[in-house]
């Protein structure tokens, strides 16, 4: 757990910070060369205050997370330019950054361009989170652009891309910057993870992006989640992940919910190269809503306790599923024999939902616990102090006093 005193929060507190003024309170008691988390989410902050806020972040050499999602609500698209350009200059040199969240912030394709020079330049930041931002293909390209110029300039200077975990959804990518976002991921072949879901990415750009990502051999965790593999009968984007599958021996969680991969209900030739062993250590699998049928759970009933030995969770609800299928009911009892799940309707969501909630408030109610504990434990401890405080005093007093 990481030192509260090297963390500096502002989070959720609705704070409206437009000047200088507003925000140096909140800085002044607060060292930045102590500094290696950053959590400004939930508060809005205007031209002046991310001025004052990045001359400490030049302060702060030893950054490694800089959260600042969510930071612009309510801003004047004018505004944002300015505001992002004070920050991003300040965290470019940063040698210490590994992570940088600028989601949730209405960027714009406009209003991308002071973010270019920190994705060029920092050659420290392993995880990248620009979701929900509004880029659109025309934002989207500039950015996946300014990440291909770094991966040359890396390669230049004789060093490996740091890039670890991409996260890019919700932003209206569609097809015209999904070959740019191919290049960019191909370019840094040391990915990890890379989440873009709802993008309106259709065939040619999932085609694009399958061949870009088959270049990042140690991929664990892709989300391509609502957008389109398939369209008109055409079958392209399906067949081109197919093909890509077996360059992630390494993958553990594939989400393709939402994708259409089957229009017509037949087996897609993905899920056909999934059982015939192309991911060994795949542990979580979302298929929800893709039109699968019978015919594709009873490819799954055979091959998962043959093939996928490290299958532990799998997500079938919203497919054509009928009511006691035999092969639902096979996944189901062998996924639960070596402890893992299948949800496959809506009562197994809803029991799943419940027992997170149910995890959190057993969390929520542990953490008081603790907390009840410390303070009692700190209670004796201020009672003694308290004591020898007044005895000392007494003996004090009784020591100026002369009896005659």
């Amino acid at each position: 757990m990481i030192d509260a005193s090297k963390v500096f929060s502002l989070q959720g507190q609705g704070l409206k910070l437009n000047t200088r003024a507003d925000i140096e309170p909140h800085l002044k008691d607060v060292d930045p060369t102590r500094v290696e988390e950053i959590h400004l989410g939930g508060n809005t902050l205007g031209v002046e205050a991310c001025e004052a806020l990045a001359e400490f972040l030049l302060k702060a050499e030893a950054l490694k997370i800089a959260d600042l999602a969510d930071i612009f609500t309510g801003r004047l698209i004018s505004e944002i330019p300015a505001a992002l350009t004070a920050i991003c200059n300040a965290l470019t040199n940063k040698t210490s950054l590994i992570e940088l969240n600028l989601s949730d912030n209405a960027f714009g394709g406009r209003s991308v361009d002071p973010i270019v020079p920190f994705l060029t330049h920092n050659r420290s930041v392993q995880v990248l989170k620009l979701n929900n931002n509004g880029l659109g293909p025309a934002g989207g390209s500039v950015l996946a652009n300014a990440l291909i110029e770094s991966a040359r300039l890396s390669k230049a200077e004789g060093r490996q891309s740091s890039l670890r975990i991409m996260i890019c959804g919700r932003n209206r990518l569609e097809d015209g910057s999904a070959p740019v976002w191919a290049e960019a991921f191909a370019a840094h072949g040391t990915l990890e993870e890379v989440r873009m879901p709802q993008n309106g990415i259709r065939m040619d750009g999932i085609t694009a992006l399958a061949r870009g990502l088959a270049k990042c051999p140690n991929l664990r965790h892709i989300d391509l989640q609502d957008n389109t593999f398939t369209a008109d009968g055409k079958t392209t984007g399906v067949e081109a992940w197919s093909d890509a599958l077996g360059s992630w021996p390494l993958l553990h969680t594939l989400n393709l919910s939402d994708c259409v991969l089957s229009a017509e209900g037949e087996i897609p030739a993905l899920l056909e190269a999934i059982v015939q062993g192309s991911n060994p250590k795949l542990h979580t699998l979302q298929l929800q809503n893709n039109n699968l049928e019978t015919t594709a759970f009873e490819l799954l009933a055979e091959n998962i306790p043959k093939v996928l030995a490290s299958l532990m969770r799998l997500e079938l609800q919203w497919n054509e599923v009928e009511e006691d299928d035999e092969h639902i009911e096979a996944i189901g009892l062998t996924l639960k024999q070596r402890g893992g799940k299948l949800i496959a309707t809506d009562e197994d969501e809803e029991e799943e939902v419940e027992k997170e909630e149910e995890e959190e408030e057993e969390e929520e109610e542990e953490d008081k616990e603790d907390k009840s504990v410390k303070e009692a434990a700190q209670r004796p401890a201020a009672g003694k102090a308290a004591a020898d405080k007044a005895a000392d005093d007494l003996a004090d007093l009784l020591s100026k006093v002369n009896i005659k």
